[in-house]
C-alpha cells in the first residue's frame, strides 16, 4: 500500500477533464499537490479550489522544448522531492490521416507522446524511492479507432514507452503505471484540434476514473488496463 499523506504528486494537465478530478482525489487522500496546465487562469481557479494542499503552480505549454524539464524543477523547488507523477495532459483529433496537416499531426504527438517522455526523464532524478509515475493513455492504445489513426499511434506509442520504461524503473523502485480509460466525458472530444467527434456513446464519469487511477496509486497496481475502468 502506498501511503499518500503528505506526499507530493505533480500533477500535469491538472485543469483538464481527468487532471482536475484526479487532483482533487490526491488531495482528499492526503496529498499535497504542484499543478501545471497550459492556462494561467484556469490553474490560479484551480489551486484556490484546493486550497492549502497545493505546493505549487506551473503554468506551461508542453510541446515546448525544456518546458517539462522546466515544469519538473519548479515543483521541486516549490514543494520539495516528488513522490509521484500523473501526466493528464493531451489532445484529440479525428479525420482521415490523408487530411492530417503537419501541425495537428506534431501537436498529437508532442502532447500525447513526446512531452510525458521528457516529463519521465526530468522527474526520475527527484522520485523518492517507492514513487510511483502514471501516465494517461487510452482504450484506442488495445483497440485502434479508423478515424482516429494518429491519435490511436499516439497513445500506443504511450502505452509502449510505459511498459518498457516501467521496466527499468523497477531498478529504481519506482512504479510507472499506464491507464488506459475507456471514452470518458471529459469533454476533450467536444474540443478536437482538429475533425469532429464520431458518436462514440456515453463515457464514463471522470470522477469514477479519477477515483480509480487513485486507488491503484494507493494499491500499488502497475497497469489499469481499459477492463479495469468497467469491472470496478
Amino acid at each position: 500500500m502506498t501511503d499518500l499523506a503528505d506526499a507530493h504528486v505533480l500533477v500535469l494537465g491538472a485543469t483538464g477533464g481527468l487532471g482536475a478530478p484526479i487532483s482533487r482525489r490526491l488531495v482528499e487522500a492526503g496529498a499535497r499537490v504542484s499543478v501545471s496546465g497550459r492556462s494561467a487562469d484556469r490553474l490560479k481557479a484551480l489551486a484556490a479550489d484546493l486550497g492549502d494542499a497545493v505546493a505549487g503552480v506551473m503554468p506551461a505549454d508542453l510541446r515546448l522544448p525544456g518546458a517539462a524539464e522546466h515544469v519538473v524543477r519548479a515543483a521541486v523547488e516549490a514543494g520539495g522531492p516528488l513522490t509521484g507523477v500523473v501526466y493528464a495532459a493531451g489532445v484529440v483529433a479525428f479525420g482521415d490521416t490523408v487530411d492530417l496537416d503537419d501541425d495537428t499531426l506534431d501537436d498529437l504527438l508532442l502532447l500525447n507522446l513526446i512531452a510525458p517522455i521528457r516529463t519521465i526523464r526530468a522527474a526520475v532524478p527527484h522520485l523518492d524511492a517507492g514513487g510511483f509515475i502514471v501516465q494517461l493513455s487510452a482504450i484506442v492504445a488495445e483497440r485502434p479507432m479508423a478515424g482516429m489513426a494518429a491519435y490511436s499511434a499516439s497513445k500506443a506509442g504511450l502505452t509502449a514507452f510505459g511498459v518498457a520504461a516501467g521496466s527499468e524503473l523497477r531498478r529504481r523502485k519506482i512504479r510507472l503505471i499506464d491507464a488506459r480509460p475507456p471514452h470518458t466525458e471529459t469533454g476533450l472530444a467536444d474540443r478536437p484540434i482538429a475533425g469532429s467527434a464520431p458518436k462514440l456513446g456515453e463515457g464514463l464519469a471522470p470522477d469514477a476514473v479519477a477515483e480509480r487511477v487513485v486507488r491503484a496509486i494507493i494499491d500499488d497496481e502497475r497497469q489499469l488496463d481499459s477492463v479495469a475502468f468497467t469491472d470496478s
